[in-house]
């Protein structure tokens, strides 16, 4: 075994070693089996609610803007979130090494409801901005937190079945959220699909605290000197927050005054990246640092030319908003498909060769989704290729974490997962600006004005602009593919 692999539950390391550690793992189980059951269901079952959260709230989220008239502040809604959740994932991460992961997953599900409560009573946009903050919060936490349990709590063989389990959460919420949402906001108003949502945190709280509290509560080593927290981390995290909030609003101003926010912003990210992602990922060094690239390349391709696809289909081909984003629902089985591939023993050996392949499956759909720019395409096209898409992503996203569990000893599981994480989310942020930008410049609009445009179903783009976001993610995942053969490290 690797010094980089955690630690058996059986290694004699000469100390105390806490029970949920040295429990030593029945072979013969499976995650749903006697000793994993109410931690498997009380950890998806949170994975499940926010990813319900995801697709309801961002539903309702136009009707709320405009009731709370503040169009112009829409995108903002959503980079306040991603922004905290950057912060907090740096923070998430030091807490679960140094005193367990229990405390900050906690902490993240109550920030996550409080944020919900905030924004459906908010009286502004502003105030609803501040909502969305204080959820980005939680749900930086809570991510960082649940990789952290894994890594304690579920022998490497299991972890690939887990990993399957939280992609297949997806799967109802992906169909079912965005109805579910859009009737209650008609029915009853969009104030309560925010406040009825805490309401379903109670079921995972009640049902996960306890199991993590048996098998992953406290710090790796109990014996061994709590170390203090790394206070240079947190304010580059800090750092790389405001940092990619400045180039977020920089990307949605086509003015010479943007460029100063924009180089703060750079000023910021530079060396914050630097610091908080492992050496070596900028150049895609085998191993570990590939990873992580590889998780912000793949998540930040695919979800930057996913955001255009409902507005491309309702612009040019004339679609509803409804049949748009159900043209995407497909996706959310095909995904759970891919990782569950991965997740069978017998292809373990291959991981890598799936991870390329995903990847260009993912490079396939985002090139040919602005085929239905086409009058002569059928617009079920974009349905086809994006199942494929979401295929190849389920693969590739699900081995990520795998392999990162894989190569981290028990005391680096938070700092490993905190970057991972941040590698994601970052991508997502500055492609979807820098899509965002290009897509302004060829005459689509702002980034704002795109979501008022899927709501108010407007046409008037040109095609031009949307095949200058799709095409250049296409080539940034097949550089993903290339990153992909570089995850395992020299024997």
């Amino acid at each position: 075994m690797s010094a980089l692999e955690p630690r058996d539950a059986g290694t004699d390391t000469g100390t105390a070693v806490p029970a949920a550690i040295s429990t030593p793992p029945v072979e013969s189980e499976g995650v749903l089996g006697r000793t994993y059951r109410a931690l498997s269901v009380g950890i998806v079952s949170v994975v499940f609610l926010i990813a319900f959260e995801a697709t309801a709230v961002g539903t309702a989220m136009p009707v709320a803007a405009r009731e709370l008239h503040g169009i112009p502040l829409y995108a903002f809604a959503f980079s306040a979130y991603f922004t905290t959740s950057l912060f907090a994932m740096v923070l998430s991460g030091q807490w679960a090494d140094r005193r367990g992961p229990l405390a900050p997953l906690a902490t993240g599900i109550s920030a996550f409801g409080a944020g919900l409560l905030l924004s459906g009573t908010a009286g502004s946009m502003w105030m609803f901005i501040a909502g969305r903050a204080v959820q980005g919060l939680g749900g930086g936490l809570v991510i960082v937190a649940l990789y952290v349990v894994i890594s304690r709590a579920y022998p490497e063989h299991l972890r690939p079945s887990i990993m399957a389990a939280f992609a297949a959460s997806w799967v109802i919420p992906s169909v079912v959220g965005p109805l579910a949402a859009g009737s209650v906001t008609e029915h009853l108003g969009w104030r309560w699909v925010f406040i009825g949502i805490p309401v379903l945190v109670v079921f995972p709280l009640a049902l996960a605290l306890p199991a993590i509290r048996r098998r992953a509560s406290g710090p790796a080593d109990p014996a061994a000197p709590v170390e203090p927290y790394d206070r240079r981390r947190i304010v580059l995290a800090l750092g790389i927050s405001v940092g990619a909030g400045l180039l977020q609003y920089a990307g949605q101003e086509r003015n010479w005054f943007a460029l100063l926010p924009a180089v703060v912003g750079v000023a910021l990210l530079v060396p914050a990246v630097r610091g908080l992602l492992p050496p070596g990922t900028g150049r895609a060094a085998r191993g570990l640092p590939s990873v992580v690239l590889l998780r912000g390349v793949a998540a930040g391709s695919f979800i930057a030319a996913e955001s255009f696809v409902p507005l491309m289909l309702v612009t040019e081909r004339g679609l509803s908003p409804t049949l748009a984003g159900l043209s995407l629902a497909a996706g959310g089985g095909t995904w759970a498909l891919g990782s569950y591939v991965q997740s069978r023993p017998r292809l373990e050996p291959y991981r890598e060769r799936l991870m390329v392949g995903g990847m260009v499956l993912v490079a396939a759909a985002i090139a040919a989704a602005p085929s239905v720019l086409i009058d002569a395409v059928p617009v079920w096209t974009v349905a086809v290729a994006w199942a494929f898409g979401c295929f190849g992503m389920g693969m590739v996203i699900a081995s990520t974490s795998v392999l990162l569990l894989k190569l981290s000893a028990p005391e680096e599981a938070g700092a490993n997962s905190a970057a991972l994480q941040i590698s994601d989310g970052l991508s997502n942020v500055l492609l979807l600006a820098a899509g965002g930008a290009a897509f302004a410049a060829l005459g689509g609009g702002t980034v704002g004005a795109v979501h008022e445009a899927v709501e108010a179903g407007a046409s008037g783009s040109h095609p031009g602009a949307f095949a200058v976001v799709f095409l250049p993610m296409a080539g940034v995942a097949l550089v993903g593919a290339w990153v992909a053969g570089r995850v395992r490290a020299r024997a």
